[in-house]
């Protein structure tokens, strides 16, 4: 009588995250746009100078300094800088995450270091960014690097989808998926522009000594505007060629993601252009631009099976 065999034991690191893994990765994606939010917040109360120093808030503390002239600028700030600390555990976590589930998806694991390293390096040029009195050329690659951190999150999660194996094919016809590279490129020209528009405009980050970049808002918002024109215009060329070569679903509703988000994104845009910038619709506009760049990156993975 032959004996029934059992299965290999699992490694314990995989036993203990099993279903947790991509609970860990889209953690880490929300709070790497949450951070974005709360980094507007600060810019638009006037907070981004409420901690005068940096590592420590203020001289000799690492903690706000209470003074009836700080009023609530330096709870802000303070709170943005905390929201750091729980992005680097989850760095951490998604290293070991991505490690300990896929040994053998070299790219993952780059990516995910990209992440953990990214996350110190933007604590780093938010230090910088303090020191220089929200030197608005700092101020706007700080916000660009999240970005980059944002799409590298992005990834992660679309990595995990696929598993362990899987060709590594297009989805899609060669043509769109370069035509997809293209739209993604000119994406990347919009941000550009669009933290140009931002640093030139008023707001500053600080209450009492805004520092602008010199350029015409008015210039610099049409300029912008025509790269979102060309930008739309990519987009829908795009998913026309998704719709016409894809061949998996996934992929053409990642793409009409993109289309949905970038026609709010759009409105969002001209609303605050033409209502004078209130606050609240900034905000809306920066965290339309994380997740623009969260289902540009996405589509764009989209287009190829396992690509991370």
């Amino acid at each position: 009588m032959s004996t029934p065999t059992s299965a290999p034991p699992q490694p314990a690191s995989t036993s203990i995250l099993g279903r947790w893994v991509r609970p860990i990765l889209v953690a880490n994606l929300v709070a790497e746009v949450g951070i974005v939010v709360t980094g507007g917040v600060v810019r638009l109360t006037g907070s981004g100078l409420g901690c005068s120093t940096w590592p420590e808030c203020q001289p000799g503390s690492f903690t706000p300094v209470r003074t009836p002239e700080s009023q609530y600028h330096d709870l802000i700030e303070f709170g943005n800088r905390t929201l750091t600390g729980v992005l680097a555990v989850l760095a951490v976590l998604s290293v070991w995450a991505v490690v300990s589930t896929w040994p053998d998806r070299r790219r993952m694991h780059f990516v995910a270091y990209g992440v953990a390293i990214g996350v110190v390096a933007q604590a780093v040029v938010g230090g910088i960014t303090v020191r220089t009195g929200l030197n608005p050329w700092t101020v706007m690659f700080h916000f660009l690097m999240s970005m980059v951190l944002i799409s590298l999150s992005t990834a992660l999660v679309r990595g995990a989808h696929d598993g362990e194996s899987g060709p590594g094919e297009l989805t899609v016809h060669p043509l769109t998926h370069r035509l997809a590279w293209a739209t993604a490129a000119v994406g990347v020209v919009v941000l550009l522009l669009g933290v140009v528009v931002t640093g030139s405009g008023p707001h500053s980050g600080d209450a009492d000594t805004p520092a602008r970049t010199g350029f015409d808002p008015r210039f610099v918002s049409w300029m912008h505007a025509d790269a979102v024109m060309l930008f739309v215009g990519l987009v829908i060329a795009t998913i026309v060629a998704v719709r016409l070569t894809a061949t998996e679903a996934r992929t053409k509703r990642a793409w009409d993601l993109v289309l949905y988000v970038t026609v709010l994104q759009g409105f969002i845009g001209y609303v605050q252009y033409f209502t004078g910038l209130p606050e609240l619709l900034v905000l809306l506009h920066m965290l339309g631009a994380s997740l623009l760049v969260v289902v540009l990156t996405n589509g764009l993975l989209e287009t190829r099976r396992l690509p991370v």
